[in-house]
């Protein structure tokens, strides 16, 4: 791994917060401070900014002082663990512990300025470990030392609003990519199997990638002990260490995603396997960013060549916009090239398109072949990403399907409704809450009460609250 600098800082404000004898020993050891502090880990490995995809930033922030029982060990090993995998990839990361309401909203202001004043082509990551949960539909990241059982009202005044604060404030970057991860968890496993309020469901903004450790709605569950990693963070740092370089960001957190999965699905504990999470993805890139530092002589990364036929078969699975088509390529790929580069990719993209197909055998998704197309006429700047989307939808990403449903909103003729509806069913068969809602809502204005019913009750299924307004406005 590459050398690197280590600037810590200690100048702010303290939270209070009672901790647990296993926290405050490792505090007296020196493992875990707690107070809030500041770490930056600045990247040796970063190439010429003349190179594309060199500039990169990451923001950890790692919440574990609250008070007992609500107390996380494994926080602070998630945090430094991620650290170093990140700065192995290129990253300058800065790592924050135990922040207060007041520290966490200056912290994560301060973040948004460096992004708004990097590069382009930047690559920013912020990360969240701690307790999360929602209020008013709001995601709400809970400052150290708060206690989360408590009403609701002070909740909101000891938290940072995701949405708004970070989200939102977020420059779009259709030319590079912003990562968001919130490991949102949680100790008491009874607690837990009877919790079904987790983070609501939201959508990525124009180059960006949200991700949550579990389903909206659901809770995620953390280890006792300060030795063990969550089992969301477990699984990106090895992925991040592990994957070769040429594997895309997308690419990398839906294999994190089936690596938690598994993980969870197979433990020995049973109440482990009952809250098995799944993890949430939302995704708006427009551009896909490989894991690897690009070379400041070729201009990107250089990965291992592929056999000239092998090379054909991938760019066919890349070019595949009907789920029927990919799955057959992907296994045909997979048999003759098991060793190949990009098998993990396929493999990921055969999990989708299974997804996708299962879906489409719906008999209430109304979606066919033919359906599988851009509207037209369509403006020039939309047919690349509408031609991308198409791609993403054949390999069951919900929120590309939704993007597309949307292409054909407010269309004239009965035809481009159709398939308006037809999406919106797709991406909501496919995990997408806030499509569903937007179902819901078409079918009150046609005055379709039971079919308004199913799709808003879908959306609470998958996880989606509708703000307070547009939840009552339109009833």
């Amino acid at each position: 791994m590459a050398r690197n600098s280590f600037i810590t800082t200690n100048n702010l404000k303290h939270s209070p917060g009672r901790r647990s004898a296993l926290q405050t020993l490792l505090g007296l050891a020196g493992v875990l401070s707690a107070a809030p502090f500041v770490v930056r880990w600045q990247s040796a490995q970063a190439a010429t900014p003349a190179a594309p995809y060199t500039h990169r930033l990451a923001l950890l922030i790692g919440n574990g002082d609250y008070p007992v029982p609500h107390d996380l060990p494994p926080i602070h090993k998630n945090v430094m663990d991620l650290g170093e995998a990140l700065a192995y990839r290129g990253f300058d990361v800065t790592q924050a512990m135990n922040l207060d309401e007041n520290s966490l909203q200056i912290t994560v202001n301060e973040f948004v300025k460096r992004v708004a004043q990097a590069p382009a082509d930047a690559v920013t990551l912020f990360y969240y470990a701690g307790h999360g949960l929602q209020v008013d539909s709001n995601n709400l990241l809970l400052g150290s030392g708060a206690n989360p059982t408590a009403p609701r009202r002070d909740l909101l005044a000891r938290s940072l609003v995701l949405q708004q604060k970070l989200l939102a404030a977020l420059p779009p970057k259709p030319e590079a990519l912003n990562i968001t991860v919130i490991d949102a968890c949680r100790t008491d496993l009874r607690n837990a199997l009877g919790d079904g309020e987790g983070l609501n469901q939201v959508e990525a903004s124009v180059g960006s990638l949200v991700c949550f450790s579990t389903g909206a709605g659901k809770p995620a569950v953390s280890p006792a002990s300060a030795d063990q990693n969550t089992f969301y963070t477990a699984a990106l740092v090895k992925l991040l260490r592990e994957s070769a370089g040429h594997i895309t960001f997308n690419d990398l957190f839906r294999m994190v995603k089936e690596e938690v999965e598994t993980t969870m699905l197979t433990h020995p504990l049973a109440a482990i396997r009952r809250l098995a999470q799944k993890p949430f993805i939302a995704d708006n890139v427009r551009v896909q960013v490989p894991l690897m530092v690009a070379s400041a002589v070729s201009g990107g990364p250089v990965a291992p060549r592929m056999l000239p036929e092998e090379e054909a078969a991938w760019q066919a699975i890349q070019a595949t916009q009907w789920p029927v088509d990919l799955l057959r390529l992907c296994k045909s790929f997979l048999e003759t090239y098991p060793d190949s580069i990009q098998a993990r990719s396929v493999l990921v993209y055969q999990v989708g398109a299974l997804q996708a197909l299962t879906v489409l055998r719906h008999k209430e998704v109304k979606l066919f072949k033919t359906s599988f197309v851009l509207p037209e006429p369509l403006p020039t700047s939309q047919q690349a990403d509408g031609n991308a989307d198409l791609n993403r939808a054949a390999r069951g990403d919900k929120d590309a399907a939704a993007r597309i449903a949307r292409l054909y909103r407010g269309l004239g003729g009965g035809q481009a409704q159709l398939r308006y509806l037809g999406w919106l069913q797709y991406a909501g068969g496919l995990g997408n809450g806030i499509a569903s809602y937007e179902l819901a809502l078409y079918y009150r204005e046609v005055a379709q009460p039971l079919l308004a019913a199913q799709a808003e009750a879908r959306a609470q299924q998958l996880g989606y609250s509708p703000p307070r307004a547009l939840g009552h406005a339109r009833k």
